[in-house]
């Protein structure tokens, strides 16, 4: 299925990581994107992520019983991992301004923050070094793990589809018994300075709004509490 650069090399560096083992990507198992309420469900790979709805939609829209036909949306899945990708209406992987995922993994050996750590390595390739910032949404405690933002003021010259262009991308991170999972959105732009929030793709208010939002709302369950 495709995927955005991104998330491509976000899945290869937790290839790595997190010891996925080999799946293969024309074997597809079951994914299934519902509606619940004021909230989206994605069961698949032995879970089931409930995830708040796209911020870009209208009060009207979010209240509508049929969201998901207001949204462009694909999905992959097999036995040891799986995600799903929304796009605003209109827009498709070759071309859209904002993108919201999630991902789910079969691994429970490896810590939220090393899951984290793949991730922030896997979104650093595409990216120069000197235009890229990480910062987190609160402190890590005990009982606390922080929503991650990730900030790519220019992608590297050599990627020609995306050259002269940045993102900014806020991500949560879930953990059960039995495996790992993260909720993400992306903004995408002309290139700006990732020291300067006023020239981001996404306000400071609205990105520091979704964090908390997709902390607040993202629940995960295994299969005993599916």
């Amino acid at each position: 299925m495709p995927r955005s650069l991104f998330a491509r090399t976000v899945a290869a560096a937790l290839v790595t990581l997190l010891a996925f083992g080999a799946t293969s990507l024309q074997a597809e198992d079951t994914a299934i994107v519902q509606q619940e309420g004021a909230a989206f469900s994605f069961t698949a790979a032995g879970h089931r992520i409930v995830l708040p709805l796209p911020d870009w939609l209208s009060a009207a829209e979010r209240l509508s019983a049929d969201v998901l036909g207001k949204v462009e949306h694909n999905t992959y899945a097999d036995a040891q991992q799986a995600f799903v990708e929304f796009f605003p209406a209109g827009q498709s992987i070759d071309n859209w301004t904002t993108t919201y995922a999630a991902r789910v993994t079969n691994d429970a050996t490896r810590s939220l923050a090393d899951y984290r750590q793949a991730t922030i390595v896997g979104y650093s390739k595409p990216c120069k070094p000197e235009a890229t910032g990480v910062f987190l949404f609160g402190e890590e405690t005990p009982d606390f793990f922080p929503a991650l933002a990730f900030v790519c003021g220019a992608y590297l010259d050599t990627i020609a589809t995306l050259k002269g262009q940045g993102e900014v991308m806020v991500s949560v991170f879930r953990k059960t018994g039995t495996g790992v999972a993260v909720v993400y959105q992306e903004w995408k732009g002309p290139a700006f300075d990732p020291s300067n929030p006023e020239t981001w793709p996404v306000d400071r208010a609205t990105l520091e709004a979704r964090a908390k939002q997709l902390q607040d709302e993202t629940e995960l369950f295994d299969r005993a509490g599916i």
